[in-house]
This record gives C-alpha cells, structure tokens and sequence, in this order.
C-alpha cells in the first residue's frame, strides 16, 4: 500500500454509485468462481484499558516484506499443521463449544480447535504475549521469548492451558484482490491483555509494537502517517464504539461473529471495495459500522477519494 496524499491541496470527495467509470451492473455473487480456496488464518485484536480509554495492540510490519510491508496489523497468521494437536491444552471449553462460538456448523471440531490454537500461538509468536493460564504463566512467556523454542514445545514443557478467545467476525480474501494473490480465510478474536505481559514484536517480521487508541490509529492513517489494511480500518472502526475492555467483551459474547466477504468493482483509476450493507453488494443488510465502501487509489485504501483541489 502507498502513502497516503499529504499537504494541504488535498481534498476527500465521495463518488456515487456507478459514477466516475465504476460499473454498478459488475457482478458480485461469482467472484470466486473458480479461485483456490483460502487458506485458514486466525487475527487477535488484543486490547486492555488505557489511561481513560480502549487501547489496540498493533503491530508494524516491516516496511521491506513483500506482502503489506510497513502495514499496521493485528497479532496473526495462518493455521499451522501443528495447531490441532494441541486440543488438550484449550482451558474451559470442549471442541463443540468452540465451533458452536465461531457460528460455523460446516467446520470438524478439530479445524475449530485449530484455529483458536493458532489465535493463541500467533499472538505469541508475533507480539510475545502468551494468552494461557497457569501459574508459571509468566516466567514462561520470558523463557520462550529467550530460548526461541517451539510453540507447542513451550505448552507442553509448562502444563500451559491455553485462553478461550472470544470470536469477533470473518474475513474473507476477495478471489480479486487489488493488493494481493493470496487469498484468507480469517477468523478475528478478542481479549484482554493479560496483566504482567509486555508486547515483545518479532523484529523479522514487525519494526514496533504499539498501543494506540482505535480513534488515534483511525486519525493517523486519515492523515497519512500509517497504514491500514481494510479489515484492520474497519474493525479499528467498530472497536472505536466501545469504552473499554469489558463492553468489547461483552458484545463479543452477545453475537455470533459476523461474515465480511469484500467484493472488489471497478478497474484503472476507478476501483473500490464494498462491504455487507452497500447498494453494490449482494448482501443488503450491515454487518458492522464504518463506511460501506472503501476506494483504492493510489495503493491506498480510503473511505472518500483523495482528489488535488
């Protein structure tokens, strides 16, 4: 993604429906009609009370990688093969209970267990916050971070019970991506930052770790000076509507997560995406708050198209 147009001759103005070359009639319901699948990846927004307000962990991803290099993102990746064997160390919950939360009825109870493992195992892994309870639960965390060791070597050498995260929603990579070939099947989870813990970024893949507040993340990337991928833009825009750690829970566990299947229209200087909710996709009811329309333009995502004036 590019950087956002600075300086003071720049002016948002939204385009309508069908307007400026983006064709209103594209059809939307067979954009992944004959597409690979998406490949299974489990996002955890992490957030704790700040000093009067809700803060996000976010990570920056380092500016030379070739996929959203330099990019704002939560703590997160793929399913690993490993993930699933790990069944044993999920605290609380049985593995139907798991699959019943995300609202996904069609996955095995082990593809469920997986993805909360990988929830759990990425937010290590990327940030170095370790989402278990147990006693050695900290001294743990600094172990692991020290020696490197292995994930799965690390719950089993400390009986470590690993948190039940709580489903939030469902990304689903569009077969067109204007940003990217690989295509994801992600489920987004929230938490609370354990206490004790500090953010540890993985320095190959991320050059800081940071807490913000959704409304100063959403500030910055208005004015240029980070970048947001679309799911992270809008799920930073739904957080933004909470006060703090326990209302973000709350309404996590009041609803079954909802499903964002983008759909990409339009082509050259006329692209844009839209979301559940906009007049141009197939799905007419909202899912989530935000814009329902994002342009792209310029390798840069925004809710308004950037026009000098």
């Amino acid at each position: 993604m590019g950087e956002a147009p600075r300086g003071g001759r720049t002016r948002m103005v939204g385009v309508a429906a069908g307007a400026e070359g983006v064709d209103a009639r594209a059809p939307a319901m067979n954009m992944h009609a004959g597409a690979p699948p998406p490949t299974p990846a489990a996002t955890v927004v992490v957030v704790r009370d700040g000093a009067g307000s809700l803060e996000v962990l976010m990570l920056c991803r380092q500016v030379g990688l070739a996929v959203h290099g330099g990019a704002y993102v939560f703590p997160g990746g793929k399913v690993e093969s490993g993930d699933a064997l790990l069944e044993e160390a999920l605290c609380h919950e049985r593995p139907r209970a798991l699959r019943d939360a995300l609202g996904e009825p069609e996955l095995s109870e082990d593809e469920a267990v997986a993805l909360y493992v990988a929830a759990v195992r990425e937010t290590y892994e990327d940030a170095g916050i370790l989402l278990a309870e147990s006693a050695s639960c900290e001294g743990a965390c600094a172990v692991a971070v020290e020696r490197a060791e292995p994930f799965a070597d690390i719950v089993r050498r400390y009986d470590l019970r690993l948190s039940t995260l709580v489903p939030w929603s469902r990304w689903i990579t569009p077969a067109a991506s204007f940003t990217s070939s690989r295509r994801f099947d992600t489920r987004f989870f929230v938490c609370a930052a354990p206490e004790g813990q500090l953010a540890r970024h993985d320095v190959g893949e991320s050059s800081e770790a940071v807490w913000l507040t959704p409304q100063e993340a959403l500030r910055r990337f208005a004015c240029g000076e980070i970048k947001l991928l679309p799911p992270q833009f809008m799920t930073l825009t739904h957080i933004a509507t909470f006060m703090d750690v326990a209302s973000v829970i709350a309404a996590a566990h009041g609803r079954r997560p909802y499903v964002v299947r983008p759909v990409p229209l339009g082509e050259g200087d006329h692209r844009m995406v839209v979301y559940p909710g906009d007049e141009l996709h197939p799905q007419r009811e909202r899912v989530m708050p935000g814009p329902t329309r994002l342009f792209f333009v310029d390798g840069r995502y925004a809710p308004a198209v950037p026009r000098p004036g």
